[in-house]
This record gives structure tokens, sequence and C-alpha cells, in this order.
């Protein structure tokens, strides 16, 4: 297979339509592994091109310390696909996660290769992958919480607004780049405490352990799978959870909820919600919550200048924004994810 076929070249919109006239139903799956990986070219093209021969969507990340793996796969192909992993791949064994509500969460199958499968940027004189926090289940996460230990969220600032564990502590951090040292000082006078950690799927919180271990706490632990099997776990069980609210995810769905709490509320008018979006303003493309009012108001914008903007005709916007006659709420700030209700 020539290198020119390893990527899609499909549009978005054509991709959205595919995907719309599917016949069959799809499961949502992610998994990762800490492992040395070599000759990382010849490994990307061998999994774009295995991957997409069996229809699987989705956001790959391979780097010489492991694989993060986020896809949407057919129903009735999850087994072979499982077995195709063992007999072509070289990955160990793998716990696999299933989406807590399923939904459109890819159009297209993407492999990158990264630095690192978490972009944590840190020294790797800082952590030891063999040596990482303990793995807990929901029932002993629970306990622990219940016991009095530190709870704390790995996750960006924007994901803890819809969903947490009760009384965790959320990093004021919107890029993981700047997580790691943030935490450490947050911990500061608690290394000989109970330290619990948890994320999405569980990746982050593997090297973050391992780092806070080398810089002297005595007692870290991690939620084994996340939130994700967290929630598959409690429902299973029928457990009450201590996670309330919605679990931010980074592909089409956005959030799955967990629980029928709310805990966010509208960046525009500060009312009750958890619906996170991008400002239909494609040179905006702010990431806010907005309830269901200033949705139909705004029209799925961030403000009344970029609805109005978004009804120019488009050779119009362009030429505005290149001008630089007009600045939305994306460059009134140098965040990367910044706070809609703290520029407004």
């Amino acid at each position: 297979m020539g290198k020119e076929t390893l990527y899609n070249k499909k549009s978005k919109i054509e991709l959205k339509k595919i995907l719309k006239e599917e016949q069959f139903t799809r499961r949502t799956i992610s998994f990762y592994k800490y492992i040395s990986l070599n000759n990382l070219d010849e490994l990307r093209d061998k999994i774009y091109e295995s991957w997409n021969s069996l229809n699987i969507l989705g956001r790959v990340y391979i780097a010489n310390e492991g694989i993060n793996a986020q896809i949407s796969i057919p129903s009735n192909g999850i087994n072979f696909f499982k077995d195709e992993l063992n007999s072509k791949f070289n990955f160990g064994d793998l716990m696999f996660k299933t989406a807590i509500q399923e939904g459109n969460s890819f159009y297209k199958l993407v492999v990158k290769i990264k630095n690192e499968i978490v972009a944590y940027n840190v020294s790797e004189k800082e952590y030891n992958m063999n040596h990482v926090g303990k793995h807990l289940d929901y029932k002993e996460f629970n306990k622990s919480i219940d016991d009095g230990a530190i709870v704390l969220d790995m996750r960006n600032y924007y994901e803890g607004e819809i969903g947490k564990f009760e009384n965790a502590i959320i990093p004021d951090i919107e890029r993981s780049q700047e997580l790691l040292p943030e935490v450490k000082q947050l911990l500061d006078k608690h290394k000989n405490d109970k330290i619990l950690l948890y994320c999405t799927g569980g990746i982050r919180c593997e090297k973050a352990s391992s780092y806070l271990i080398h810089h002297g706490f005595s007692d870290v632990n991690q939620l084994n799978g996340g939130i994700i099997q967290y929630a598959n776990d409690i429902k299973k069980n029928n457990v009450q959870s201590k996670f309330i609210g919605k679990n931010f995810v980074f592909d089409d769905r956005m959030s799955e909820p967990v629980t029928e709490h709310v805990i966010g509320e509208c960046h525009i008018c500060f009312e009750s919600s958890d619906s996170h979006t991008n400002c239909a303003n494609e040179h905006c493309h702010i990431l806010f919550i907005q309830c269901a009012n200033c949705r139909d108001k705004f029209q799925n914008c961030c403000s009344e200048d970029c609805s109005k903007f978004i009804l120019l005709p488009k050779e119009k916007r362009k030429e505005m924004f290149k001008n630089g006659d007009i600045k939305f709420n994306a460059q009134k700030s140098q965040k990367i994810k910044p706070r809609l209700k703290d520029i407004r």
C-alpha cells in the first residue's frame, strides 16, 4: 500500500455524512500502555493500515514510551480487533475501557507520532515508569475517600467544571505541560498523607504518580481505569457514585453523564448548565459552557459580536479577521483555553 493512502483525504462534511449513513452500531473504547516502542514510522503506518481496514475511527498517539488510543469501532468487530492486536502488535496486556454513554465520538482515524503519549514535558530524571502509584478499584477508591485521603484531579481545569469527585482539589491549569509542577506545589504539605489521583481513563495518573513518588510523596494511589472505568463499575455493581456530574471527553460527544448532578454554570448568563461547546464563529472557536437559552440567543456563539459576525459573507469575515479589524474572546487572552467568564 502506498504511503499516500495511509491518511484520510475526505472532508469533515463527507466523513460525517458517511458516519450518519452507517447501518451498524459502534462502540467507543480506549486503552493505553507504557511500553518501549521502536521504529515508530513503520509502526504508525502499520497501525493505520490495519485499523483503517477494520473501519476503526479515532485518535491514536504513539511514542517511544508507549501508545494512547481512543477509538470508535464497529460493535461486531471488537473481538476480532482484540485478537488482531495480539497477533500483529506487541503491546502486551491491555485494559480496555468502554464509553459510559455512546454517541458519534470520531469521524476519521488519526495516528500520530508524539514525543510523549501525555505531553507533560518533564525530565525523564523525574519519574520512573516502573515505579508508579498503587492502582485502586472503585471500592478501594471510595473507601479511601471516606477515610479522608487527599483527592486530586489530574485533568485540565475546564474538565472539572462539569464533573469531579467530591472535595477533590482541581488545579487551575489548562495544559498538561503545566500540571505536574503545580500539583507538586499544591500537595507540598501532604507528602506523608494518602494521595488519590484520578483522570479520564488513567493514563495521566501513571506518570504523575511516578513523578510524585520521585519527589518524596510516600503514599500515592491512582484510580484504575480512571473515571470511565469507575462509572461503569459503580453502575454494574449498583454503588453510589462519589464522582458527581459529567465526564469531559476529547471527542465529538464532549461529555458523558456519570450522575444527574449539574455542577457547572453557563459562562454567559451563569445559569446552571453542563454543556461545553466551541463558539460557532470559526475565528473564535473558544471552548465554553452554554445553556440552551444562550445557545438560541447567540446562535451557538460565545457573544453578540460573534453571533453577528457569522452572518456576514465568508470572504468578508476572512478579510476583517486577517486585517485585524476585529478581535473575539479567544484573542483577548494569551491562554490556550481562556475562561470566557473571566474575559467578557
